[in-house]
């Protein structure tokens, strides 16, 4: 009986060898990798702009549209975490004003360099004889990895140098690793804003320099044996990133050539520093104890999802609703003497939308969108996503605020010149430069960049709220830089400082009837901006909408 049970479990093990892959299993026929880092392109980006090349990787590939980035997500620390095989926990660098003598956090290991080991020192010492390089549009990419671990280590000041000098680099060299970084998306981010049309238009010229990229592998001869992704260090979100937000912390990972999968959309969580395991994984290298990603083994064939994969709802893309929402501004808008148009679109495949418009969260019993449909008043319009397996995307929000003209509707505005400000002034000690009345909390860009003798400058908004409901209030500023939020003269949100768009928060007790309302913002460097919004009995979080604000108590 003994022999027996032996001989099934040899013939059971036998079988399942057969039938699935070693945990241990490595790539052996990838004999070389380039990855293309495309500093700041979002999954938006790639979806929206004309970008023929990736999206023929996609389909002849492998593809994750929500890979996580770290936070801050920002450029250093997202590219360290890249090729660091950790978080920024492990390997220190927090911050983009991080350098080797001068940062707070040690990394958890050092290597020879006096810094955390990445993949570039990895393969050196695994395989001393190979090639390896690294070109880079940003300089500062050349700080996070080892120099003495590379053959070829370049930059150059614009994007079009740099894959030149990886396409010459390629070809001639045939390298087994290279890591190409271009910059130009992230350039276009903070110029012109994410989502804008000169964005998108970076990202298909970054597009068409992938396309370089991959006929120079071909024009090497190396192109059935290598493995390329495609990748980015962070999203964005008006003109910047760094913040946790999708817009911000979401990026896109497409995988393409030898061993991987044809038309794979991987359902693996992925998170920026699984790119480094990856990496080591498919040269059948092991990766240093000290390095916590994990190897995308289900982008290639013959490897499965990961059987403990978590089995709950998946999460779909959320519907557009349009207009859709432009730099840090919400979905939605305001319309004065017009009525509102409201056109949603679906993302994910095979789904419909479903909404609401009280601000209250949709759900499978709600109204289903079928075509665009017109408000004549105020609305915070939210919407689903469902699929016919039960899967339901993010909630997706619009502000619409509605309203016919009124000579008693508005703020008092007032626009200052700066002086040497480092937080919001004492304004009543001041005389304005000029004086209009707003619909809104809101920065005109059109209108105040004109006044402008520099970029630091501030602006004072005061009028009356009506509250139709008393109770306990919050009220939200939204801002870059600096704002204060007072009513009846007290102040209940504090975002003064100099800062990149932060919101801040605070409660107040209001009875029934008009309160004095008062922001008052100031502007410190670079770009600038302003949202305000309330919630209370009633009252969805929403932006604070011009029906509700008077430039008079009665």
């Amino acid at each position: 009986m003994r022999n027996i049970f032996i001989l099934l479990f040899t013939l059971i093990s036998f079988i399942t060898g057969c039938n699935t892959s070693s945990p241990n299993q490595s790539l052996s026929e990838i004999k070389h990798i380039i990855v293309i880092g495309v500093d700041g392109m979002s999954p938006d980006g790639i979806r929206n702009a004309a970008t023929p090349i990736m999206h023929q990787m996609i389909k002849e590939g492998a593809v994750k549209w929500n890979v996580r980035t770290v936070l801050p997500s920002s450029s250093s620390p997202n590219w360290a975490s890249m090729i660091s095989g950790a978080g920024t926990e492990q390997h220190g660098v927090t911050d983009n004003d991080w350098e080797r003598d001068d940062h707070s956090l040690p990394p958890v290991i050092m290597d020879d360099d006096g810094i955390f080991p990445t993949i570039f020192e990895v393969i050196h010492k695994n395989k001393p004889d190979a090639n390896i390089g690294a070109v880079y549009n940003w300089e500062g990419f050349g700080r996070l990895f080892e120099k003495s671990a590379v053959n070829y280590d370049t930059t150059a000041s614009n994007v079009d140098s740099t894959i030149l000098l990886a396409s010459g680099y390629i070809e001639k060299e045939k390298p087994l690793f290279c890591f190409i970084q271009m910059d130009n998306v992230d350039a276009a981010g903070h110029a012109y804003g994410h989502g804008s049309e000169e964005y998108y238009h970076a990202v298909s010229k970054a597009d068409s320099l992938i396309g370089s990229i991959l006929k120079s592998i071909r024009k090497a001869g190396i192109d059935k044996n290598t493995l390329v992704i495609v990748t980015a260090d962070h999203g964005g979100k008006g003109y910047g990133h760094g913040g946790a937000t999708p817009e911000e912390a979401e990026i896109a990972m497409i995988f393409n050539g030898k061993d991987v999968k044809e038309g794979y959309s991987i359902e693996q969580p992925v998170y920026t520093y699984d790119l480094a395991a990856t990496i080591a994984f498919c040269l059948g290298i092991e990766p240093p104890y000290a390095w916590t990603g994990r190897p995308v083994k289900s982008a290639f064939d013959g490897f499965p999802e990961p059987a403990n994969i978590w089995k709950g709802k998946k999460l779909i893309a959320a519907p557009l609703i349009f207009p859709k929402p432009d730099l840090y501004a919400e979905a939605g808008g305001l319309y004065i003497d017009t009525p509102a148009v409201v056109k949603m679109e679906p993302i994910a495949d095979k789904s419909i939308i479903k909404y609401t418009l009280d601000g209250s969260e949709p759900d499978s019993n709600s109204m289903v969108y079928n075509t665009p449909f017109t408000l004549d008043t105020t609305a915070v319009v939210k919407a689903k996503s469902f699929d016919k397996n039960g899967n339901e995307s993010l909630t997706s929000k619009a502000f619409f605020r509605v309203l016919k003209s009124n000579i008693q509707m508005g703020l008092h505005t007032s626009f200052y010149r700066g002086g040497n400000w480092k937080s919001i002034p004492d304004f009543s000690r001041l005389t304005p430069f000029k004086s209009w009345i707003s619909p809104e909390f809101q920065l005109n860009r059109e209108q105040i960049l004109p006044l402008l003798n520099s970029d630091i400058f501030g602006v004072a908004f005061e009028g009356y709220i009506e509250i139709d409901n008393a109770g306990r209030y919050t009220f939200y500023t939204s801002s870059d830089d600096g704002s204060n939020l007072y009513i009846d003269g007290k102040k209940v949100v504090d975002n003064d400082g100099s800062h990149g768009v932060i919101g801040k928060s605070g409660d107040i007790d209001l009875k029934a009837g008009r309160h004095i309302i008062r922001i008052d913002y100031f502007n410190s460097l670079g770009g600038f901006w302003l949202d305000a919004f309330y919630k209370g009995p009633g009252v969805p979080r929403e932006i604070i909408p011009a029906n509700k604000l008077f430039l008079k108590s009665r």
